[in-house]
């Protein structure tokens, strides 16, 4: 059997069985998860000579993983420094109990329309188990608020998650005009978020409890000293973002300055990253490499042809199908050579950004801030898969069937 023929077969071999990963969330028998099987999957590409190592450090989109990387760090250091318990306190403090499930929504939207919205849930989820226990108020449906309006107000931006920023550094589109399409989109997305979220939930949520108490950071409440640094660096990138600058640039310069500072331990910091992430994208771009050079995705564009995908309802279904059968970001990657098939590509890129990302509503396991948030809760307040799924379903079918209108029809 001719060489070329074992290395081909290999790289499917490979590429399906990372997929599969991907969509299971393990091999079975194994403890290999989704950031496992991504760098060993990469490996292999590697060694059944699919790719060349010049050719593997080629098909890794270096501007995605330091915007990444760079973001988190941002984040974490306003973590460090209290700002999103400063944040949750300010909304416990003048809102109305009745007020707080669109509080808890838009909160989690804005933030997660400029931070990564995985460590928004992160640091965001046990605050508001505090927050709904000093209220005596049944968690859920405030946890469930953070779930799914940290996933719709992410849309809004290159920055508010891991897809979009793949799907910014891929298409070259300007943060300012990316943020003009889809920031409506969040928007309105968020107003459909809070309309279904009380009809589901109002036997919860209903009341006039007082806070007794508002969560506080455990060392105590945050100082406007020490808050000061990483707001001005944090206002000063997005600036730089919103006057056109490379977002990757931008966001590095904004970690290393926040790195830099005496009064922050850099290992602190560093806790808060999420590693396996920057693990998993890193193989599954050469997973992606190794399946270009063998033709897979050629040969997957041309079974895909017969499904239409140039027509924005079509794309906008197999995008959703995709992200909650294999995750969004294998999606993105696997779908991004469609978007050329487009008309109008621009649109395109948008409709797969909005369409990756509000169809993470769809599941708990649709995104990973959703898993964030249920496994946080898990002792205090655990989430069952139809619960979740008897809210997630029709936000997510609500804001995709409003994304796609407003992107085809008014943007």
């Amino acid at each position: 059997m001719p060489i070329a023929y074992l290395i081909f077969l290999a790289s499917y071999a490979i590429f399906f069985l990372s997929y599969l990963v991907f969509a299971i969330g393990r091999l079975p028998g194994t403890r290999i998860d989704r950031p496992a099987m991504a760098v060993i999957g990469a490996v292999l590409m590697l060694a059944f000579g699919v790719l060349t190592p010049e050719q593997g450090l080629k098909s890794i989109d270096f501007a995605t993983l330091v915007l990444l990387f760079s973001m988190m760090l941002i984040a974490s250091s306003l973590h460090l420094a209290g700002f999103f318990e400063w944040v949750t306190g300010l909304v416990a403090a003048r809102l109305e109990p009745r007020l707080l499930l669109p509080g808890v929504i838009f909160t989690s939207g804005i933030l997660s329309a400029f931070l990564v919205n995985d460590v928004v849930c992160l640091v965001m989820a046990p605050l508001i188990l505090k927050l709904s226990a000093s209220m005596g108020k049944r968690p859920a449906p405030y946890l469930l608020a953070l779930a799914t309006g940290s996933n719709i107000g992410s849309v809004a931006t290159i920055t508010g998650n891991p897809q979009n920023i793949l799907i910014g550094s891929l298409s070259g589109i300007p943060y300012r005009e990316f943020l003009l399409h889809l920031g409506p989109v969040a928007a309105i997305g968020l107003f459909l978020d809070w309309l279904i979220l009380h009809w589901l939930t109002k036997g919860a949520t209903g009341g006039n409890s007082r806070i007794r108490e508002a969560p506080q950071q455990a060392n105590g409440r945050p100082s406007a000293r020490k808050l000061a640094v990483p707001l001005i660096v944090t206002a000063l990138v997005l600036g730089g973002f919103l006057a056109g600058y490379s977002p990757a640039l931008v966001a590095a310069a904004g970690g290393a300055v926040l790195l830099m500072r005496r009064s922050e331990d850099p290992s602190r910091i560093y806790d808060a990253i999420d590693w396996p992430l920057l693990m998993f994208f890193v193989g599954l771009f050469v997973i992606l490499g190794g399946a270009e050079q063998a033709g897979i995705t050629t040969q997957l564009l041309q079974f895909t042809a017969r499904f239409n995908l140039h027509q924005p309802v079509i794309f906008t279904a197999i995008v959703a199908l995709l992200s909650n059968v294999v995750s969004n970001v294998p999606a993105v990657i696997l779908l991004k050579n469609a978007v050329g098939r487009f008309a109008d590509p621009k649109t395109a890129w948008m409709l797969l950004a909005m369409a990756s990302t509000l169809a993470g509503n769809l599941t708990i396991t649709g995104s990973v801030a959703n898993i964030i948030v249920i496994e946080k809760a898990r002792q205090d307040s655990p989430i069952g898969f139809f619960e979740y799924l008897r809210v997630g379903a029709p936000v997510s079918v609500a804001t995709l069937a409003a994304g796609t209108i407003w992107l085809i029809y008014f943007r």
